[in-house]
C-alpha cells in the first residue's frame, strides 16, 4: 500500500514565508493591497498557483490558496473559504475580481513539494 502525504495550508504558509513570498493581498473595494500600501488591479496580476484544501469533518476547514505574481515581481497570496464560509466584506466583488486574473503559463508555476 502507498502512503500519500497530504498538503496542509500552514505547510504552504510556512513555505512561503520561507522564501519570502508571504505577502497576503488583501481585497478592497480598489483592489488587492499589500500592508494598504498599494492597489493591484486584476490586470497587473497573474494566478500562479492555486491550493484547495477540504476539511476531514468541518466544511468550515474548506478553503483555497491562490498564489500571486504582480506586475512589479512582487508575489504573495489570497486565501479564501469556500462558499458561506467566506469572509471578505463584498464577496460578489472579490469573486467578481478573482475571475478577471489570468493564470500565468504553465512555465510561470510555482511549486512548493
Amino acid at each position: 500500500m502507498v502512503e500519500t502525504q497530504m498538503t496542509t495550508l500552514s505547510s504552504i504558509l510556512e513555505k512561503l514565508r520561507l522564501k519570502k513570498m508571504d505577502n497576503e493581498f488583501r481585497w478592497t473595494p480598489e483592489g488587492f493591497t499589500i500592508n494598504k500600501a498599494k492597489s493591484y488591479k486584476p490586470e497587473e496580476l497573474q494566478i500562479i498557483r492555486v491550493y484547495r484544501f477540504e476539511g476531514d469533518s468541518d466544511p468550515g476547514d474548506s478553503s483555497v490558496l491562490y498564489i500571486l505574481e504582480a506586475n512589479d515581481g512582487l508575489i504573495g497570496y489570497s486565501l479564501d473559504a469556500y462558499g458561506v464560509y467566506s469572509n471578505h466584506e463584498d464577496e460578489e466583488g472579490y469573486d467578481e475580481f478573482m475571475r478577471k486574473i489570468p493564470n500565468a503559463d504553465s512555465d510561470r508555476r510555482v511549486s512548493f513539494e
